[in-house]
């Protein structure tokens, strides 16, 4: 028997079909991690929920003798991002098995002092046939098998946002038993070291981040009042 979880042919991880709407929905969110013993992306599976998290601390700017104003608000630093997860629970697959760890059935990892190693996490919000109609911007072409043949528009593909999760560490785990539930969850807190997307895009001093004089949107009136812009 083997003991790595076979995604592939699990009647566990069949897929449905989902309305198509403007909205996003839950159920064409998905969640690829480096599942042990595979050597490349797998698809979760079984998350009933994966909350991202991240915050950063806003300095106030104020002068002497120019009463209750603030002047300009500075941006510190980012604290790292923390992702939430909560997962079904398998007998060949645990939430430490699909990030990558020996765990469970795969081997003696048993705790998050024996994870000596950092793992990547990447999710797709991926479009709807409708939305795939006209897609704009950074988008990448999701993961989705075409189910024999095209889809109703015609095409063999979606489109995606995609996000790359890097360099993560499980900061937090719990699972409990219970007689009164029948479905073991495991919950985890993921730290994150970066985020980027997945199509090579040049991150730095000169991000191209929006809200610029040379976008539609231009700058903000708290710094065109000074003529900044002219």
């Amino acid at each position: 028997m083997s003991n790595t979880f076979n995604a592939a042919t699990s009647s566990v991880y069949r897929q449905g079909a989902s309305g198509q709407t403007q909205s996003v929905v839950s159920s064409r969110f998905k969640i690829y991690s480096p599942i042990v013993n595979v050597g490349a992306f797998y698809k979760m599976g079984v998350t009933s929920s994966f909350a991202v998290s991240e915050s950063k601390n806003i300095e106030q700017v104020r002068g002497l003798g120019y009463g209750d104003q603030v002047a300009e608000l500075v941006p510190g630093v980012t604290e790292p991002m923390s992702l939430t997860i909560t997962r079904t629970c398998l007998y060949l697959s645990n939430i430490m098995q699909m990030m990558g760890y020996k765990a469970g059935a795969s081997g003696l990892v048993r705790s998050l002092k024996h994870h000596k190693w950092p793992f990547d996490i990447r999710t797709e919000i991926v479009f709807s046939e409708l939305s795939s109609e006209d897609p704009e911007g950074d988008t990448d072409i999701a993961h989705v098998p075409p189910e024999g043949g095209l889809n109703n528009l015609g095409a063999s593909t979606l489109y995606c946002v995609t996000t790359l999760y890097v360099g993560c560490w499980m900061s937090n785990y719990s699972s409990s038993y219970q007689i009164s539930t029948a479905v073991v969850n495991e919950d985890c807190t993921v730290m994150v070291t970066d985020v980027i997307d997945n199509s090579g895009s040049v991150y730095g001093e000169f991000i191209d981040s929006g809200n610029t004089k040379n976008d539609v949107t231009g700058r903000s009136v708290l710094y065109s009042e000074n003529n900044i812009d002219q």
